[in-house]
């Protein structure tokens, strides 16, 4: 990433750079997530995804199918059954400045093309810093609970929700909705998160590092018995799926809550401006010590609920909704040395390994520096006395060093130029922040890292396979490949050395295992290609590329016609929104590399040979009924009635598959003012064309309900 102002960032320069921060925040993404071992703090995180979602307010277009701003949430853990989420689950859009909650008032006013003086009102309200959970109601009475995880799937926790006392079992009221959703925190007190800490000190056991942490980890015990010793609390703030709807207004639907016995987070307000809304800030602020539960900051929603179907969504975040996070703590602590670690990709990662030191509550010992032009801008050394800060319960970043406590013995870090891992040459691309390995496959770190990718949750997803076991496998030359997992069982047969006689395993954790592989022989297309670890095919892109070409044969056939960029496949691959040059490039090489073909024909099979595993062509959930599911739709000219935003979310919302270029698999081509070429060549190609108010009569009868 550069120090280059966003305003003052090229085409190239931003593309570039949005290709960096990607690969950053999904290898941060994977830590935090998937392995429980992050490096940066929660403000380093968020700063990378503010830098990430600037540049894409000035170029949209660059936008990458793999951006950050299209992913939610966190994977549901192993250990309790998973719940799909009826209405997804999402994560909200940060504001830091008051600048930015200006842009979300002005963003908000675009959108739905008000003038200036037309009147909006939001909710003001605390975010309360614990555990987001989903309370299912069936004819007034709680039948199930589930946690947010990734927006789509949550962990089952409705035993354990079930000891909380504030929660009600039954609703209060003589005709309950048929079913309502009640979406909100558990939390604990900051007086309760003390006390709990103290009976564990004196019995021996570590205390949590703050009340989030403790939430939780109680929440999530697969023993409620001792869940229900656990003083944790639960606050009502929204809903998913209801039968009915609950109010006109977010502040109407907060008094039903009460009126039905939830807890609300407290104090809020309503505003007319964005002033309002920032003076609240500063009030929740200064009341931030003494209120009775952690905050990180406020929630500012749309009050009219109307409005708020029709802003919709953008795929991680509600439109209109932002959450106004606090500043970050700071601390002094010694940087001992820096590592570098190797990542799936080959990128160089420099790690600081710090003094363990209390930042807000919580002990850090490690921060990542990003790249060698991080550690060139802070001119961080081995020795030095830093500055640290976080904003959360995860590891800080580096804010500055202070240059007046450096050693007289001090020496500049010299970035390596050859990989730890495997000695071959480290290389950096002009224009790119990174330094890659030029190993690939001979590089054991990035073989494994690919290894662990392929098996990962949001992948094929293999319980019991996870990067120690890889390691090992990997050490004993058993597994060497992807198609090797699933030849893993008959080689162990074969073998004189069985896998239940290692140390750490037995008999019936090497049947688990097995038995997971085996259950992971069928797998739908979208995760087979996120699980191949294509450059820069995240599952956003991964499930347009399914959603396009709908079997494995059409998609590997039409990315190896695509290698030649005067060909329809490439025109084709182009086409697809959210699909640019870039990203088609990197598919196209991928499918040049023929060991990326071996893989993929081991696995699924070619005409010579049946595969190790099946992969499910992909069918879409559109709405069935719609004119417009799977269908081609184009924009062009100007929409009077709606912003171009609206017109494409609606759209999508309806299974139309929205392109950025007419073609002959274009269906319709809607055009409003002032509509030029695109309608030229819709016409040439017989594409029926559309005008604004045609379009309006056509998605008119899909109308979305009451969120």
């Amino acid at each position: 990433m550069s120090d280059i102002p966003v305003d003052a960032l090229t085409a190239d320069q931003a593309a570039q750079e949005l290709s960096v921060l990607a690969a950053h925040i999904a290898f941060h993404d994977r830590l935090y997530y998937q392995i429980n071992a992050p490096q940066i703090s929660d403000a380093e995180y968020d700063g990378l995804r503010r830098r990430n979602e600037a540049i894409e307010r000035r170029f949209p277009d660059l936008r990458r199918p793999d951006s950050p701003s299209l992913r939610v949430g966190a994977p549901p853990s192993a250990g309790f059954r998973k719940v799909v989420h009826t209405v997804p689950m999402l994560s909200l859009a940060n504001a830091f400045h008051p600048e930015d909650v200006e842009e979300f008032v002005t963003r908000i006013r675009n959108f739905l093309n008000l003038d200036v003086d037309a009147s909006l009102a939001f909710v003001a309200e605390p975010k309360v810093d614990g555990l987001s959970c989903s309370l299912r109601y069936v004819r007034g009475r709680l039948i199930q609970a589930a946690t947010r995880g990734d927006g789509l799937e949550g962990e089952d926790v409705t035993t354990n929700i079930l000891t909380i006392a504030n929660i009600p079992r039954f609703l209060p009221i003589s005709s309950p909705p048929e079913v309502v959703e009640i979406r909100g925190e558990v939390y604990m007190r900051r007086d309760d998160f003390a006390a709990l800490n103290q009976r564990r000190i004196e019995s021996g056991e570590p205390p949590f590092a703050n009340p989030r942490n403790a939430a939780a980890g109680s929440l999530r015990q697969l023993d409620p018995k001792i869940t229900a010793e656990r003083p944790i609390r639960f606050f009502g703030y929204a809903w998913g799926e209801t039968s009915m709807s609950l109010a006109a207004t977010q502040s109407a639907a907060r008094q039903k809550l009460a009126d039905w016995g939830f807890a609300l987070n407290q104090p809020w307000r309503t505003c007319a401006t964005s002033a309002e809304m920032l003076a609240y800030y500063a009030e929740i602020g200064e009341q931030r010590a003494f209120l009775e539960y952690d905050i990180d900051g406020v929630v500012y929603k749309i009050d009219d609920i109307a409005l708020q179907d029709r802003l919709g969504f953008v795929s991680r975040a509600p439109r209109w909704a932002i959450a106004h996070k606090f500043s970050a703590e700071q601390a002094e602590t010694l940087l001992r040395r820096i590592t570098i670690q190797v990542g799936r990709t080959g990128v160089l990662t420099p790690v600081a390994e710090l003094e363990p030191i209390t930042v807000g509550g919580v002990v850090v010992s490690r921060a990542t520096l990003h790249n060698e032009d991080d550690i060139a801008r802070k001119d961080a050394r081995e020795g030095d006395t830093v500055v640290v800060q976080r904003a959360g319960d995860v590891i800080p970043q580096i804010v500055r060093v202070i240059l007046e406590k450096r050693p007289l013995e001090s020496a500049s870090f010299v970035f390596p130029d050859h990989c730890p891992e495997c000695g071959s040459l480290a290389t950096r691309e002009v224009g790119e922040a990174a330094r890659r390995c030029t190993g690939g496959l001979v590089c054991p770190a990035q073989a494994k890292e690919r290894l662990c990718h392929f098996v990962s949750r949001d992948a094929f997803d293999i319980e019991g396979l996870g990067e120690k076991s890889l390691t090992e496998f990997w050490a004993n030359e058993l597994i060497r490949s992807p198609g090797d997992i699933f030849r893993l069982e008959e080689r162990d047969r074969k073998s004189l050395s069985r896998l239940h006689n290692r140390k750490g395993w037995g008999d019936k954790k090497a049947q688990n295992l097995f038995k997971a592989i085996e259950s992971r022989r069928s797998i739908c297309l979208d995760r087979f290609i996120y699980a191949l670890g294509v450059p820069q095919i995240g599952q956003v892109t991964a499930k347009l590329l399914a959603k396009n070409y709908r079997s494995l044969s059409a998609w590997r056939q039409a990315m190896i016609a695509a290698k030649d960029q005067t060909s329809s496949a490439w025109a084709d691959l182009i086409a697809i929104d959210q699909i640019g040059a870039t990203v088609a490039k990197c598919l196209t090489e991928f499918f040049t590399e023929p060991h990326n073909l071996e893989v993929i024909a081991d696995l699924s099979g070619d005409d010579e040979q049946k595969g190790l595993i099946e992969v499910l062509d992909y069918h879409s959930s559109a709405i069935q009924s719609s004119p417009l599911a799977e269908q081609t739709v184009v924009f062009t000219g100007t929409l009077s009635s709606m912003s171009r935003t609206e017109a494409k979310a609606r759209a999508e919302s309806l299974g139309a598959k929205v392109a950025g270029s007419v073609s002959s698999k274009t269906r319709y081509l809607i055009a409003g003012a002032d509509a030029g070429s695109k309608a030229a060549k819709a016409r040439e190609l017989g594409v029926t064309v559309l005008s604004e108010d045609e379009w309006r009569e056509m998605i008119s009868f899909g109308r979305s309900g009451s969120f």
